[in-house]
């Protein structure tokens, strides 16, 4: 693999990992920006690594992007928490674990997607991060109202 293509490859990732980032650090959410850059960045890495090995005897190369995704659940649990019946950090831990996927796609290159798998993930915690916050305030004036 040349220099340049890993160069880009990595480049990607990380920007990927930054731009999905950004709406959990301005949002306030655990990990952010530097989480999901480091996710990203290190799947893409791990993923180009076992493309080396490509065509080796005994080799199956497509049990890194396994590895990968289990790994990157064990972070993603890690900002799982519960108190009583709420429980927090499952956005979080879903969107980790999509910045892996993200880091994954720039690794095989397949850029094309990794903008619309990036977009489609900051649509998805902007937007519906919106909708629940109205949800909940609604829920909570019928809550006021019934008492």
């Amino acid at each position: 693999m040349e220099l340049a293509e890993f160069s880009l490859s990595i480049g990607l990732a990380a920007i990927a990992g930054l731009f999905i980032g950004i709406e959990r650090e301005i949002t306030g959410k655990s990990a952010g920006l530097k989480t999901n850059a480091l996710v990203a960045l290190g799947s893409c890495v791990f993923i180009l690594l076992s493309l080396q090995f490509r065509g080796e005897e005994f080799v199956d190369i497509t049990r890194v992007l396994g590895q990968v995704v289990t790994g990157i659940g064990f972070i993603g649990a890690g900002t799982i928490l519960q108190h009583g019946k709420n429980v927090k950090g499952l956005t979080t831990a879903a969107t980790i674990w999509c910045s892996a996927g993200a880091g994954g796609l720039a690794a095989l290159k397949m850029y094309e997607a990794l903008l619309i798998v990036c977009l489609t993930i900051v649509a998805i915690n902007l937007l519906f991060g919106f909708v629940e916050k109205k949800l909940i305030r609604r829920k909570g004036n019928k809550e006021n109202d019934e008492n």
